[in-house]
């Protein structure tokens, strides 16, 4: 059906797509055996303790709000990611501020953290419990002098009905932003935020997701914070705001994060670095170009014990999640593999 209808969908703005496809999953009408997969129980697995039926998930950017995250569980993602949520709600950048660069299967992006805030999500999701695992990507108001205080307000209120909280300091559309990536900065957000979680008893895991743009020598140290601070996972990564050279489309100088297919070996790459330095303490989540089941599997055996996409399924549709799946179960069997866990870092 995806098929039929993407020359439809692709002759819209990209906003109007999407803003198309979340009024249509709040139908809620697709069963969720239009999406069941022979021989599942091979890819399941565990991420932060918790049991998943499968290592595929959305990434945020997609459900910015929470509003349809139960229809996207229908899809036969293993877990799924809403956000970035912000204390307050936010309209984020001028349009237009996503861009298709169909040449390189990638898109544009600086949205701006648009969402409707952390109150009204807060309400939505308490009273629509997740029927899958649900994490929660939250981040500061564009406007907020001190960002830290905002991640602080976001896991107080937010934590309680997320299976994993995802500190966002990698977008390149918020001023500022990346700077947490610097030890000094990292070190005091990381320490406020296990503050607060002990004061106010949150049990929660804490992700950290960070850019593909960091130097070779960033990484042993963000390393050593993320383990002197017990946070139990590491994105890796968001879009570039670089790596524009090789890319065909006339879209390609945008300003804003790329993402999709030219991120594919940048992040594979990073996971690599990462798992070596890490040796399976923390748990890694692979991002950028995953759309099959073999840039899926690469990921996983370069060391991520989970995967997330979103431009893969602005390409490829909702049948995308079944597809790979499908191919990573043949993998597997394959490769004499009994469980997709038994793949995690074994070419790193």
């Amino acid at each position: 059906m995806f098929s039929i209808l993407r020359p439809y969908i692709f002759s819209l703005d990209p906003e109007v797509a999407h803003d198309l496809a979340i009024k249509s999953l709040k139908a809620n009408f697709l069963p969720k055996s239009f999406f069941d997969v022979a021989d599942e129980k091979i890819l399941e697995t565990k991420l932060f303790d918790k049991k998943l039926p499968n290592p595929i998930g959305l990434a945020a950017g997609f459900d910015k709000s929470a509003e349809v995250y139960n229809s996207l569980f229908k899809f036969g993602f293993g877990f799924i990611e809403v956000g970035t949520v912000t204390p307050k709600k936010q309209l984020g950048n001028p349009k237009p501020r996503i861009f298709r660069l169909e040449k390189d299967q990638a898109l544009i992006n600086r949205l701006g953290f648009n969402n409707h805030g952390s109150e009204i999500i807060f309400k939505r999701i308490s009273e629509n419990q997740p029927d899958g695992f649900l994490g929660i990507n939250i981040g500061p108001n564009k406007e907020t002098k001190n960002k830290e205080e905002d991640y602080f307000l976001c896991l107080s209120r937010l934590s309680t009905d997320a299976g994993y909280i995802t500190i966002n300091i990698s977008s390149p559309n918020t001023e500022g932003l990346r700077n947490f990536h610097n030890q000094e900065e990292m070190k005091k957000l990381l320490t406020g935020l296990n503050k607060i979680k002990k004061e106010k008893k949150i049990e929660q895991p804490i992700a950290i997701k960070i850019s593909p743009d960091i130097n070779e020598e960033d990484i042993g140290r963000i390393i050593e914070l993320v383990k002197n601070q017990k946070i139990q996972g590491i994105i890796v990564s968001n879009t570039s705001d670089k790596n524009r050279e090789d890319l065909s489309d006339i879209k390609k100088n945008e300003v804003g994060g790329l993402s999709g297919q030219p991120l594919k070996d940048i992040s594979t790459n990073l996971i690599k670095k990462f798992y070596k330095e890490t040796k399976g303490e923390v748990k890694i989540i692979g991002v950028g170009g995953v759309d099959s089941g073999q840039s899926a599997f690469e990921k996983i055996t370069a060391g991520a014990d989970a995967v997330q996409l979103y431009t893969g399924m602005v390409y490829k549709g909702p049948s995308i999640v079944k597809e790979i799946k499908k191919e990573l179960i043949s993998i597997l069997k394959k490769e004499n593999l009994k469980n997709i866990s038994e793949a995690v870092g074994i070419n790193a």
